[in-house]
C-alpha cells in the first residue's frame, strides 16, 4: 500500500522560505510522478509543482515558478518542495500526491495523496 507523509509546514513571515518534505512508501516509485498540491480555505485545490522520479523532469505552476523548487531524493524516498519568498497568499495546505501519468497529477486525480501540512505566511 502507498503511503505518502508531509512534513515541514508551519508559520512563518512573509518573505521567508521553508522545504516541505513529502516521505514515500509501499512501492517502487521508478514510475511515477509525485506532485505537490495546495488548497486555501474556501478555494479549489491548486496544483503547485511535481517530478519524474525516473528523470527528474519538473513541472511547476506560473504562480509559484520562480520562488518553489522541487526535488527529490532517490536514497530517502523523499520529495521536496522548496519554498522562498513565501507570500501570505501562499497560506494552504499543502499535500503531495503520486501517480503515474503527469496528466494525472496536474488535475488533482491522482491515485494516491498524502494527509496534509499546513503553510501559514503571515503579512
Amino acid at each position: 500500500q502507498v503511503r505518502l507523509v508531509e512534513s515541514g509546514g508551519g508559520l512563518v513571515q512573509a518573505g521567508a522560505s521553508l522545504r516541505l518534505s513529502c516521505a514515500a512508501s509501499g512501492r517502487t516509485f521508478s514510475r511515477y510522478y509525485i506532485g505537490w498540491f495546495r488548497q486555501a480555505p474556501g478555494k479549489e485545490r491548486e496544483f503547485v509543482a511535481a517530478i519524474s522520479w525516473s528523470g527528474g523532469q519538473t513541472y511547476y505552476a506560473d504562480s509559484v515558478k520562480g520562488r518553489f523548487s522541487i526535488s527529490r531524493d532517490n536514497a530517502k524516498v523523499t520529495v521536496y518542495l522548496q519554498m522562498n519568498s513565501l507570500k501570505s497568499e501562499d497560506t494552504a495546505v499543502y499535500y503531495c500526491a503520486a501517480d503515474e501519468i503527469i496528466g494525472m497529477i496536474k488535475v488533482g486525480r491522482s491515485d494516491y495523496w498524502g494527509q496534509g501540512t499546513q503553510v501559514t505566511v503571515s503579512s
